[in-house]
């Protein structure tokens, strides 16, 4: 495929995913501002879903379906579909969904294209964070750079917690660990805007244990495109596998530290 034809390709999927993530964008903020809708409990009682999080789902699944039926589809909410494309797009319609419950505004629609392009959109703030392979990561068409040079000493880290206790108690450790070595820790909730943020230079790094690939295929497009390295962890007592990225500088001796 020639250079022109890939663009054609890419400027399509990236059409798509700012149009998936902004039709889910808008069903959340009406449900956001006038009531979500019935709200169950997933895999502990405090891992909520609502019917807000389903229809901004099934929003992004209709689009899909409609501009790019023979892709495969990894989403949180609803069933994998599988394609004949070669391309899967990993959704997740609502990360940060107990902020989202609580009136906090801090959550986020991610829509990527595996290898090919990445939007995070949040609605409360209309900013859209945007990548396509091999170019730069963009908010609201402007380009990103990343966090500046920084000591480990004086880097302000992002991270997220599990929702089971077990899990939990194991992040507490490495919490423990990393704080007194570190300018601060933030834990705002969504994995998703934690690395769209991370590559806009408000953080310095992120790590999590027990991610799903919803939570960060676009998040770490992003992080890629302004420089920083991505490094998978190997799960704790009780947890998933991790992710953890940073500037290259950073990365082993907080590896050291979260692993």
């Amino acid at each position: 495929m020639g250079r022109s034809a890939a663009r054609a390709v890419t400027d399509e999927l990236l059409d798509v995913a700012v149009a998936a993530a902004r039709a889910a964008g808008d069903i959340l903020l009406d449900r956001y501002a006038n009531g979500v809708g019935d709200v169950t409990t997933k895999s502990t009682p405090t891992d909520l879903v609502s019917e807000a999080d389903l229809s901004a789902e099934r929003a992004i699944r209709e689009l899909l379906s409609a501009r790019r039926p023979d892709d495969a589809i990894l989403g949180e909410e609803g069933d994998d579909v599988a394609g004949t494309s070669g391309l899967r797009w990993v959704v997740d319609p609502l990360d940060g969904t107990v902020n989202y419950l609580f009136g906090i505004p801090q959550w986020a629609v991610s829509v990527a294209c595996e290898g090919q392009v990445g939007v995070i959109l949040d609605p409360v703030r209309d900013e859209l964070f945007s990548v396509r392979v091999g170019e730069a990561a963009l908010l609201n068409g402007d380009a990103l750079t990343g966090p500046p040079p920084r000591e480990l000493a004086t880097a302000m880290i992002s991270t997220g917690f599990g929702y089971d206790a077990r899990v939990r108690a194991s992040q507490a450790q490495v919490v423990a660990r990393l704080l007194p070595q570190v300018r601060d820790i933030r834990r705002l909730g969504s994995a998703a805007l934690d690395l769209a943020w991370l590559a806009a230079g408000r953080y310095d790094a992120y790590y999590e244990h027990g991610l799903n690939a919803w939570d960060w295929a676009a998040g770490a497009m992003l992080c890629t495109a302004v420089g920083l390295e991505t490094r998978h962890l190997e799960p704790l007592p009780a947890t998933g596998a991790g992710l953890l990225v940073a500037r290259p500088e950073l990365v082993d001796e907080l590896a050291a530290i979260v692993s």
